[in-house]
């Protein structure tokens, strides 16, 4: 069974769709709970790095160890698919800036992708990545321009998140309470199922991609 390391940020921001993409892919998912002090050792593994309600280039310690390593694994050469939180964080590590936002940007969010295509995605993020050098913008929303970039085949980073599925919100909204600003509409059944498929295709052309690096 193939292996992959994924980096959780926060107790109620877990894996959620992804960890159903690993199933049906036989792919074992190893997750590392940064602010608990966890993380595997540095090297050229390729790694999924989620979100969580943390600035990325300021925060606890935990998160400058974090900063540490990523930047160790990115120097090895480490394929890393990076959602908000993380896209920021890779961003930092390949020489970009992340800065704030005039406002957050929260809800379904329509994104709108260099070819065309458009999807309807889950938003809950108050900050906005400057691109480092190199990086090609794939993806824009109407409040943010940087939805999701590329650095060569295998680091990718999305401000948006695919892998918030129905549970993943439920989980969200009971956690953070009156605090959420995400949809408690047990109708949006269709627009995760849309996600969903997308991200299955992303994830399986960044997996293969990460495989013959």
């Amino acid at each position: 069974m193939f292996e992959l390391n994924l980096i959780q940020h926060h107790p109620a921001e877990g894996p959620g769709a992804i960890a159903a993409w690993a199933d049906a892919r036989g792919v074992k998912l190893n997750v590392f709970r940064a602010d608990l002090g966890q993380l595997p050792a540095a090297s050229a593994a390729p790694v999924i790095l989620l979100g969580g309600p943390y600035e990325s280039n300021a925060g606890p310690a935990w998160l400058q160890a974090e900063r540490q390593w990523l930047a160790q694994s990115l120097e090895q050469g480490a394929a890393v698919f990076a959602i908000c939180l993380g896209a920021q964080l890779l961003a930092l590590g390949l020489g970009g800036n992340v800065r704030r936002m005039e406002r957050i940007e929260t809800g379904w969010t329509c994104v709108t992708f260099i070819d065309g295509q458009r999807l309807k995605v889950l938003e809950w993020h108050e900050d906005a990545i400057d691109l480092p050098p190199a990086a090609q913008l794939l993806a824009s929303s109407e409040q943010c321009a940087q939805q999701m970039y590329r650095v060569g085949p295998t680091r990718v980073g999305l401000q948006f998140h695919p892998e918030w599925n129905a549970e993943s919100v439920a989980v969200l909204n009971r956690h953070f309470a009156e605090e959420s600003p995400l949809p408690r509409d047990p109708q949006d059944s269709a627009a995760y199922l849309a996600v969903f498929d997308w991200l299955q295709v992303t994830l399986d052309e960044w997996w293969a991609a990460s495989a013959v690096r």
